[in-house]
């Protein structure tokens, strides 16, 4: 089993800056990617970014993150990150931490509002 816990979502101001944290614990060796989704209201699930144990990044094309985003992993602490900068009100959701190896596992989700 693998635990997921995230932390650092809230409320920003448009053109503000987040970065979201998911601390892994368990059977970590397990992992082999990491990544970040979200959902917004109404809508599905969407990818945003995973990074693989060595470092491997991928952002999904459908989401219009590149050059705001970065995720990134410090496999020392277990814990993959997401930079989010330049936020717009479109980037509010709720955003969930996933680590994937044989199985899926997911994170309880962290909200996060772009708003004035």
């Amino acid at each position: 089993q693998v635990q997921l816990v995230e932390s650092g979502g809230g409320l920003v101001q448009p053109g503000g800056s987040l970065r979201l944290s998911c601390a892994a614990s368990g059977n970590i060796f397990s992992i082999v990617t990491m990544g970040w989704y979200r959902q917004a209201p109404g809508k599905q699930r969407e990818l945003v970014a995973t990074i693989t144990r060595g470092g491997s990044t991928n952002y999904a094309d459908s989401v219009s993150v590149k050059g705001r985003f970065t995720i990134s992993r410090d496999n020392a602490k277990n814990t993959v990150y997401l930079q989010m900068n330049s936020l717009k009100p479109e980037d509010t959701a709720v955003y969930y931490c996933n680590a994937r190896g044989i199985l899926d596992y997911w994170a309880k989700g962290t909200l996060v509002t772009v708003s004035s």
